[in-house]
């Protein structure tokens, strides 16, 4: 054979390659040795420190996540609070108004009321008694009966409306009694003239038709 041997092909060039490689960039497993005490403690070190930054991560997000719960919290608080509060002050507001006009209805019933018994007060002072004469003794007594009567009306109209001049204290009991008790008031107001000749036209028709049906019953028995 006349062909030069080629011992080239016999040769395994991964090896021979693996064989050429730095120790340091070989991996543990081809370097064929256990990782050293330094290598396990940096390891050890890295992961710790890993650790500690997953732990203030951790704490990070639970402080997140606990001002996220406060905020809701007080945003509820907020939500809650002023649905409550429209509805208190819208009550009370509406109270207080009406409570504010009955007051000044009150305050100027209790002004005429007033003026009312000053005007009596001064009606029956003005009573002068030792002025009579035998010649007006009537006519004044008459006068003067009828100022106490019309100031008698007066005083029992403002003690159903007033009670405080019974001597009842009690502000919510200084309003007016009832309202039969302003009718009562409102009535006493005409004056005991005006009240009899209201009467009389309020009672004469009723009298006129009794008048006429005896009328009637008379004619028909002795006719």
């Amino acid at each position: 054979m006349s062909a030069e041997f080629d011992q080239s092909e016999f040769i395994d060039r991964d090896y021979e390659a693996a064989r050429r490689m730095p120790a340091e960039a070989a991996p543990a497993g081809v370097q064929g040795r256990p990782p050293s005490r330094d290598e396990l403690e940096g390891r050890a070190s890295e992961m710790q420190k890993k650790l500690a930054d997953l732990r203030r991560a951790q704490e990070a997000l639970e402080r997140e996540r606990g001002q996220l719960d406060e905020a809701r919290r007080r945003l509820a608080e907020f939500q809650n609070g002023r649905t409550e509060m429209l509805q208190h002050l819208g009550r009370g507001v509406g109270l207080l108004e009406k409570a504010a006009l009955d007051a000044r209805r009150n305050a100027e019933q209790m002004s005429r009321t007033l003026e009312s018994l000053r005007e009596a007060l001064r009606n029956v002072e003005a009573i002068e008694q030792d002025k009579w004469t035998a010649e007006n003794y009537s006519s004044e007594l008459t006068r003067a009966l009828t100022a106490i009567e019309n100031a008698r009306m007066e005083w029992n109209s403002a003690r159903l409306k007033w009670p405080v001049l019974d001597g009842q204290t009690d502000p919510a009991a200084a309003a007016p009694a009832s309202a039969a008790a302003e009718w009562i008031g409102q009535l006493a107001e005409l004056g005991y003239g005006r009240l009899w000749r209201l009467g009389l036209a309020l009672t004469w028709p009723l009298a006129a038709a009794a008048l006429l049906a005896i009328a009637a019953f008379l004619l028909a028995r002795f006719l």
